[in-house]
């Protein structure tokens, strides 16, 4: 059977499967001599090694696709793998020139999560975002440059009442915010190291780990409640110990000593950072919530209407002093002046910040050290102060409100939406629908001399629990006013229209570890199949974390 020289080059695979496959031996005496059966051979041979190239090529493919997947440096390819984006974003990151739709078949560019909620659940739980959230979950800093804030420092300091730079989030501001938070959160964790204050001795100074090494504590606060439990509470409840105190260590004065954070802030900053509700008689003081005059510290001010009037639970643990200490008010106007003194001709600002009791406290402070310290400032300018709270509650009336803005003292409330705390106490209605009711017939029902008149002062930073997508969207009342679940909201905000962000470094650690049965079970169950044990982390310090809540609610 003779081959025809006509016969099509893809039969020609078929053929040979048909016949037998024979070769003849080469003649040693002439090797370059070819018969047709060695030529069928060499064609069997080309075509043996284009099926095995097409399969190492497929394998190249599928294998540099999986590196892909687990985020993982590619051997095969040697081309960075593209952008990715969360599931809850509503479009994807802006491609090259010339790269639009390259890669993106229909499916990828379907949002399927919004679809099918099954189809998020399974891109949540991918090697993907494991990963993720396996570096979330680490309790490693990320590295995160901060920007020099010299030549606009009084900006991020309220100058302007931060206009314009809120909604979206300036990222400069967002750092900022966090970092203040982080002073409250080692209020928090210095009280759980020690929380007993001794009633006989003078207490001794207090180790804080700050988060940032640029500060030194200088001065350890206290505050002390006006009333006291009855003498047969500790007979038929003794082990409350420390919880039945009337003085209680509530913060520190810290300043920044560093000069090379001196000059990316373009000040020295002295910061009062203040913890929130702890002990029983510090939960007794928030409950009287009637109005008491405040004390005309240095004067009436010009052009001040009205009477201002503070909680009297708040203006209590303010001004009454202990035993062995003054009182906060009066510890804090001595520490600042002392440091006002010590570093007189340089540029300084106060920045006062606190977590629910606290960032009530934080208002009495900035309203006193306005005074005071424009009152022992030699220089034309005295210090810029301004106050970053965390889920405060409502502090004083309309009038105290009117007198925090005429001293020119900034505040930034950062609020959660979900967050009962910053509703009270009050009417419980927001304030935008309390102004409309004063300016309706029902005006006699919020006059400004009932009890239930209060005012919220400065501008809002709010954020929502539902945004995230690591908590549970109907999560409790401890976690909605909790101040690591804020640290967290505040990190991934971005604009009050847009979701949360997918770049958000912030770990979720200490958030697991505080508010578990919050966490959605997707990422608690992950995080046990990671084999991260949460109990038995460390800050960034090297501490272990608290068992006790660092910001009880």
């Amino acid at each position: 059977m003779a081959v025809s020289p006509a016969l099509p080059a893809h039969n020609l695979s078929v053929f040979q499967a048909k016949i037998p496959s024979y070769r003849s031996r080469i003649s040693p005496l002439n090797p370059v001599t070819k018969p047709r059966c060695a030529l069928l051979a060499n064609a069997e041979d080309v075509a043996r090694t284009r099926r095995i190239s097409v399969g190492t090529e497929s394998t190249r493919l599928h294998l540099a696709n999986l590196d892909r997947l687990l985020q993982k440096p590619s051997t095969l390819d040697p081309q960075p793998p593209p952008l990715q984006w969360d599931i809850g974003d509503v479009s994807p990151p802006p491609s090259k020139e010339g790269e639009e739709g390259a890669g993106m078949g229909l499916l990828e560019g379907l949002n399927l999560g919004r679809i099918w909620p099954g189809a998020k659940a399974a891109e949540e739980v991918s090697p993907r975002h494991l990963h993720r959230l396996q570096r979330l979950l680490s309790m490693t800093p990320e590295y995160s440059p901060r920007n020099s804030l010299a030549a606009r420092w009084r900006e991020y300091h309220g100058c302007n009442d931060w206009e314009g730079m809120l909604d979206p989030l300036d990222e400069n501001l967002r750092r900022e915010v966090v970092r203040y938070g982080e002073f409250v959160q080692a209020a928090y964790q210095a009280f759980h190291t020690d929380p007993a204050t001794s009633a006989q001795v003078a207490p001794p100074p207090r180790h804080v780990a700050l988060p940032d090494r640029s500060y030194k504590v200088t001065k350890s606060l206290y505050a002390t409640s006006s009333i006291a439990l009855p003498k047969w509470v500790d007979d038929v409840a003794p082990d409350l110990d420390w919880m039945t105190q009337r003085s209680s260590w509530i913060g520190y004065v810290a300043v920044c000593e560093d000069r090379r954070e001196i000059q990316r802030m373009g000040r020295r900053d002295i910061v009062i950072a203040l913890r929130g509700t702890a002990t029983c008689l510090e939960w007794a003081e928030n409950m009287r919530a009637n109005l008491v005059d405040m004390p005309h510290v240095g004067g009436p001010l010009p052009g001040a209407q009205g009477q201002s009037k503070v909680e009297c639970g708040f203006q209590s643990l303010y001004r009454t002093g202990g035993a062995h200490f003054p009182s906060l008010a009066e510890s804090v106007v001595e520490e600042v002046k002392r440091l006002q003194k010590l570093y007189e001709g340089e540029t300084l600002s106060i920045t006062v910040t606190g977590h629910s009791l606290g960032a009530a406290l934080a208002l009495l402070v900035a309203d006193e050290l306005s005074t005071c310290t424009a009152e022992s400032s030699s220089s034309s300018s005295p210090p810029h102060v301004a106050v970053f709270s965390f889920g405060g509650p409502r502090v004083g009336n309309k009038a105290f409100a009117n007198r925090m803005n005429a001293k020119n003292v900034k505040v930034l409330r950062i609020v959660n939406n979900q967050d009962i705390i910053t509703r009270v106490p009050g009417t419980f209605l927001s304030e935008d629908l309390e102004q409309k009711l004063r300016d309706t017939k029902l005006q006699g029902v919020l006059d400004d001399n009932m009890p239930w008149d209060y005012s919220h002062v400065g501008t809002e930073l709010r954020v929502d629990t539902r945004m995230s997508p690591f908590l549970k969207p109907d999560a409790d009342v401890a976690c909605c006013h909790d101040l690591e679940a804020y640290l967290h909201l505040v990190d991934g905000f971005s604009s009050s229209s847009r979701p949360f962000r997918a770049n958000a470094k912030r770990s979720l650690g200490r958030l697991l570890k505080e508010q578990a049965s919050n966490v959605k079970r997707l990422y608690t169950s992950k995080a046990k199949a990671l084999t991260l044990n949460i109990e038995s982390r460390r800050d960034h310090h090297g501490m272990p974390l608290s068992n006790c809540l660092p910001s009880p609610s």
